[in-house]
């Protein structure tokens, strides 16, 4: 293995911003040289901007490695994999697997836009667990179809495969190939939510690396992989905020905002429009309190990243006085580090911004309603009713808002008394993200290293 390529496969834009802005990439590259091949399996507006971080390295990109094919048969071949993957593959596994484990049963139905969510995806056969094991040994079979490019370049080349999410469904023919080759592969388990209904894990991996013990059980349990072959890490974005930033940078950014780093800022973390479709109201009731409320603190907002729709959903904040939006980025994790290390009080609904906001020791607000939603919609609740948020939920770390009254009173609680449940922040980040001491990165590495090279 020692003069082998190393293929790092960055399958998705929100751990590409792990592997990049937390020095993974960078240490991998340090440590594999030229052998280091960076392969994105997405296009975005952030692709080029991270593919040039590579220092000249020659980039690959998915229609790189799989073109379109001009032989009849590997079309005939590709859409007939296509079309089995629909009805037995990827997201047919991934629901049976919330169904059968009772993940997020409350959030799933027919059409719903979170394609894993979406109950009609399921497929045509019935739920058996003789059956759906036969799905998955097909789904992460070495005899199911590779695009002929892609298996012979991995048979010319022979490199080991680290992915920075294993679960993308762009990955399944990296791993199907790497299988019918032998080549060696480790997989990134991305979040901390990712074992428990973001889809089924091939068990076929030389190393998994997780960033709890909690995950590294889930991965047994829910998806027969050896405990031995697991490695826990910690929490790698821990390292950008483990590196505190002076209160100038953030007053320089607050005022680039137009607001006062003199006054409170409360930070606004938007959700998706898929989990959160009520936001926007929320967004305007918000705006309409401040304006009416005598000393009410800036509201800082900060839309999630995939939200495609912010300018519609945030209109009302845009032109607000003591308001300001932030652009969704996915690059932007320093500005992320200095609000949360400065910043007030986190108004959030769910997503790992809620545990960002923990880490770096903020009084939180959790939203746990809809704002305006007609009677019966609960999204905003369902969002924290995950099998992973059970340990936050109950950890006692912030405040839980079920109107918006609660929303107002939490955030002057937060406001009056910062330092109110640090306690409770600081047992529940050790609990899910372990140690933040500035190495979980250097963790990980030592991790992929090992997969590689054992």
């Amino acid at each position: 293995m020692s003069d082998r390529p190393v293929w790092l496969v960055l399958a998705d834009p929100l751990s590409t911003r792990i592997f990049l802005d937390c020095g993974i990439a960078e240490q991998l590259a340090e440590r594999y040289g030229p052998r280091l091949q960076p392969v994105f399996l997405f296009d975005g507006e952030e692709t080029d901007g991270w593919a040039a971080r590579f220092d000249g390295r020659g980039v690959l990109f998915s229609q790189d490695l799989v073109p379109p094919s001009a032989r009849a048969l590997e079309r005939v071949l590709g859409r007939g994999d296509r079309w089995l993957d629909q009805r037995f593959g990827y997201y047919p596994l991934a629901i049976r697997l919330n169904y059968r484990h009772g993940f997020h049963l409350e959030r799933m139905q027919p059409g719903h836009a979170n394609w894993l969510l979406d109950s009609a995806r399921i497929g045509p056969l019935p739920r058996w667990d003789g059956f759906e094991r036969a799905m998955q040994r097909w789904h992460f079979s070495p005899r199911r179809h590779v695009s002929h490019s892609l298996l012979e370049r991995l048979r010319a080349e022979r490199p080991a495969i680290v992915f920075s999410n294993l679960q993308m469904q762009a990955a399944v023919p990296y791993i199907v190939a790497a299988r019918r080759l032998g080549l060696a592969l480790v997989g990134y388990v991305a979040s901390w939510d990712h074992t428990v209904g973001k889809g089924v894990i091939s068990s076929h991996l030389d190393r998994y690396v997780v960033q709890n013990d909690v995950m590294r059980d889930d991965l047994a349990r829910y998806h027969d992989v050896d405990p031995a072959r697991v490695v826990v890490a910690g929490w790698p974005q821990t390292d950008v905020f483990h590196v505190q930033r002076p209160r100038s940078a953030y007053e320089s950014l607050v005022r680039r905002y137009g607001l006062d780093p003199a006054r409170p800022v409360v930070l606004v973390m938007g959700n998706t429009p898929t989990n959160a479709p009520y936001e926007g109201r929320f967004v305007e009731r918000l705006i309409a309190w401040r304006e009416a409320t005598a000393d009410a603190p800036q509201l800082l907002f900060r839309p999630h990243p995939r939200d495609r729709e912010w300018r519609e959903r945030f209109a009302s904040a845009l032109t607000a006085p003591a308001a300001a939006v932030q652009e969704p980025s996915y690059t932007d994790l320093e500005t992320l580090a200095t609000l949360l290390q400065h910043g007030d009080c986190v108004v959030a609904n769910a997503g790992t911004i809620l545990l960002d906001a923990l880490v770096n020791d903020r009084p939180a607000v959790c939203v746990l309603y809809d704002e305006g939603a007609p009677p019966g919609e609960s999204w905003a609740l369902k969002n924290v009713v995950g099998e992973h948020y059970r340990e936050l939920i109950e950890s006692g770390a912030f405040l839980r808002a079920d109107r918006f009254e609660d929303v107002v009173a939490g955030i002057q609680r937060c406001l009056e008394a910062p330092g109110e449940l640090a306690e409770q922040r600081r047992r529940v980040v050790h609990a899910v993200v372990g140690d933040v001491d500035g190495h979980a990165a250097e963790r990980v590495v030592e991790a992929i290293a090992g997969g590689i090279e054992e």
